[in-house]
């Protein structure tokens, strides 16, 4: 009975987990823990180098913009 709960308990997790919004904007990215704009573009998109290129670009610009 207890195994089940468990079980239950740790399935309704990942399924609320899985639902949470992963997607940030090039700025909240830039910000993040003191990363670059170029370190949070390869997070964001490690294995496509014109999305990391583009969002790299518009982190720039909103930081720019920012200062």
């Amino acid at each position: 009975m207890f195994k089940k709960l468990l079980l239950a308990a740790f399935a309704a997790g990942l399924v609320s987990a899985s639902t949470l919004p992963l997607q940030l904007a090039p700025a909240q990215a830039g910000e993040m823990a003191g990363m670059t704009c170029k370190d949070a573009a390869k997070a964001q998109y490690a294995d496509d180098r014109k999305a990391r290129r583009e969002f790299k670009k518009a982190c720039k610009e909103i930081w720019k913009a920012a200062q």
